[in-house]
C-alpha cells in the first residue's frame, strides 16, 4: 500500500491541511528556495515525487535519487524526462536526473559532492544493522552542506486512529523526540555538523506538549569540504546500479544555443520586415485606395532605395532598407532587442552562431529577407 496513502487514512480525524506528506515536501522545497542548493540527493525517493517538484527550481543542477527498491522508482519516473517544452524553450540552467537502486548503508562515489541531501521519512524503515551504518554513509562518506532528515513523532501515535504500534507496516521503529534528537545530537557531534529541531503537522489545540506529528532535523556541516574526500574512503566499484538518467536541454549545450539564437533572431527580423512593409502600404494608403494600385506603389517604394544598401548596413545602419524583393535587417537592430542580447552576450557571438544558418548580405552585416510573399497579401 502507499505510504502517503495510508497515513492520509490514519490521520484522517486529524485534519491536516496541506496533507501531511505535502507538508513535508514544502519544507524541502523552503529550504531549496532559501539555499538555492546546485546538488540534491533524496535518499529513499520512492516513487520520485519530491525530485519531480525539485527539478523546476533553476538553481539545481543536479538531481539524484536513490532507492532500495528498483520497482517503485520505475513506476514514475517518467515524470523526470524532459517534455517536448524543454526542447523548444531550453533553461539557461543545465539539468542532469539521476536514479539509483542501491542500499543507503552502502557507500557509492555517485553520491559525493552534494550541497543537500534528504531523507524524507527514511530511517524507521531501516534494519538496525543499516541504520548503525547510516550516519557513516550520509555524514562522514557523502558529507554534503545540507542533509534534512524526517521521522515520525511517536509520541503523538495516540492522537492518530487505528495506530496501535507504528503507522505503517514496514516500520522498524518509530522514535519519540528525546530519542531521535539523542540519536541527531551524536551524529552531529561526531561528524562535524550542527543540528537544529523542527517539524510538520501541528497537533490539535491544547494538545501542544505531544510536539509535530513529522519531526525533522536539519544538519549543517560546520567546516565545509574544500577538497574531494581521501581517495582511500573512495569505494573501487559502484554499489549501486542507475536505472534512469536525463540530460535536459540547456543554453550551456553550443548546439541548443544555437538552435535558439537562430529562431530568435528569424522570429525577430520577420517581426520587423511586416512592421516596415505595413509602414510602406500605410503611406501609399492616403493616395491611393485601390489594392491594385497600392500594391503597385509599394513595389515603386521599395525599388527606389539607394544600390549601396549593403554599404549603409556595414556602417551599423540601425534601420531596415529595402531594395527590390529584397530587406535588409541590420544585425545590429536585431541583437538590440533584450532577449537576442541576453542569448548571445556580444555581438561577435551573435555572428557567429548564425554564420551558415540564416541568410546574410555579402558582409554579413545584415540579414536578408524576401518581401514577395508580403507583397502578394497586401
Amino acid at each position: 500500500m502507499d505510504e502517503n496513502f495510508q497515513e492520509e487514512r490514519c490521520t484522517g480525524m486529524i485534519k491536516f491541511t496541506p496533507p501531511l506528506y505535502k507538508q513535508r515536501y514544502q519544507f524541502v522545497k523552503d529550504l531549496v528556495g532559501k539555499y538555492k542548493p546546485k546538488k540534491v540527493a533524496d535518499l529513499g525517493c520512492a516513487d520520485c515525487t519530491l525530485l519531480w517538484m525539485l527539478k523546476f527550481y533553476n538553481c539545481i543542477e543536479v538531481l539524484a535519487g536513490l532507492d532500495i527498491c528498483a520497482s517503485v522508482m520505475k513506476e514514475k519516473m517518467h515524470r523526470l524526462y524532459p517534455l517536448p517544452a524543454d526542447y523548444l524553450q531550453p533553461s539557461e540552467r543545465s539539468l542532469t536526473v539521476t536514479l539509483h537502486h542501491g542500499s543507503v548503508a552502502h557507500e557509492d562515489p555517485c553520491m559525493l559532492g552534494f550541497d543537500l541531501v534528504t531523507c524524507i521519512e527514511l530511517i524507521e524503515h531501516l534494519e538496525e544493522s543499516e541504520l548503525e551504518k547510516f550516519p557513516e554513509v550520509v555524514f562522514g562518506f557523502m558529507a554534503p552542506t545540507m542533509v534534512v532528515i524526517s521521522t515520525p513523532n511517536s509520541e503523538f501515535n495516540p492522537l492518530l486512529p487505528g495506530v496501535t504500534v507504528f503507522r505503517h507496516q514496514d516500520h522498524k521503529f518509530e522514535w519519540d523526540r528525546a530519542q531521535f534528537q539523542s540519536w541527531a545530537l551524536d551524529a552531529a557531534k561526531r561528524y562535524g555538523y550542527s543540528v537544529e529541531f523542527t517539524g510538520v503537522g501541528n497537533p490539535p489545540t491544547g494538545m501542544e506538549d505531544v510536539g509535530f506529528c513529522t519531526q525533522i532535523a536539519v544538519f549543517v556541516k560546520k567546516y565545509p569540504q574544500t577538497s574531494e574526500p581521501a581517495q582511500s574512503k573512495k569505494p573501487t566499484e559502484a554499489a549501486y546500479k542507475t536505472v534512469f538518467r536525463a540530460v535536459y536541454p540547456s543554453l550551456k549545450d553550443e548546439k541548443y544555443l544555437q538552435s535558439a539564437v537562430v529562431s530568435e533572431v528569424m522570429f525577430t527580423a520577420h517581426a520587423i520586415k511586416r512592421s516596415l512593409l505595413d509602414h510602406l502600404v500605410s503611406e501609399q494608403e492616403d493616395y491611393n485606395d485601390d489594392p491594385t494600385e497600392r500594391k503597385l506603389q509599394l513595389q515603386h517604394s521599395v525599388n527606389c532605395f539607394s544600390e549601396e544598401l549593403e554599404t549603409l548596413a556595414v556602417e551599423k545602419s540601425m534601420e531596415p532598407l529595402t531594395n527590390g524583393s529584397v530587406v535588409y535587417i541590420p544585425l545590429r537592430k536585431i541583437f538590440s532587442f533584450p532577449k537576442v542580447n541576453q542569448l548571445c552576450g556580444t555581438f561577435e557571438k551573435l555572428r557567429e552562431l548564425i554564420t551558415g544558418k540564416v541568410t546574410l548580405s555579402s558582409d554579413g552585416s545584415a540579414v536578408v529577407l524576401d518581401t514577395d510573399h508580403e507583397n502578394e497579401e497586401n
